[in-house]
């Protein structure tokens, strides 16, 4: 494991996207970055639904039991008390992958309820990164703003919205395209889906 990076705090909310959540989870595992995972209720809903991952034991053997382990950093979601709830625990930011629209508005204006809300107001404040991957369609007025608002905070949001310029052939690498969208963000290298000009 990369023990001289600061964790990566990864939160999964209960929009739809899990794909997203666990491939974005297997790939910080495969670059051997320390992650601090946080899973909603609505999230585990959600992984349980889209991914047929019913627990955090089904989860860990999904991205593999012992890389898991030697990464990965588990908190309750009710525990608003935990490190990713303090500012004077050092990470490398934030992704909230999927980022849920009432995620979005508990971020936006400042009314956390839950430790994924809370780190990611900690992470605003201490002025590290945010990443927030939001699917929704349509966008309300309502939406907009609340996005606008974060933006205007210093997170960045990242709809899951993957491009097609690379032809891809599976979901797979639909989902890849969007993961290596964050993990850029996160300035990790990687080799995680297509560039632009290596198509082929």
């Amino acid at each position: 494991m990369n023990s001289k990076r600061h964790p990566v705090v990864l939160a999964i909310t209960g929009a739809s996207g899990a794909p997203y959540a666990v491939r974005l989870l297997q790939a910080l595992v495969e670059l051997e970055v320390p992650t601090w995972l946080i899973v909603s209720s609505h999230g585990w809903r959600l992984l349980r639904t889209e991914s047929a991952i019913g627990d955090l034991e089904a989860l860990r053997q999904h991205v593999g039991a012992s890389a898991f382990d030697a990464c990965v950093t588990v908190f309750d979601d009710n525990d608003r008390g935990a490190a990713p709830a303090s500012g004077s625990a050092r990470t490398s930011g934030m992704v909230v992958c999927p980022c849920s629209m009432g995620t979005v508005s508990a971020i936006a204006h400042g009314t956390s309820r839950s430790l994924v809300e809370r780190a990611a107001d900690v992470v605003l404040k201490e002025r590290r990164k945010l990443l927030l991957v939001p699917r929704e369609t349509p966008l309300s007025l309502i939406h907009l703003e609340n996005l606008a608002s974060v933006t205007r905070a210093g997170a960045t949001v990242i709809p899951a919205a993957p491009g097609f310029y690379h032809q891809p052939s599976s979901i797979a690498e639909l989902v890849d395209f969007m993961v290596a969208r964050v993990l850029d963000h996160l300035d990790l290298e990687h080799a995680v889906g297509k560039r632009w000009g290596n198509t082929h």
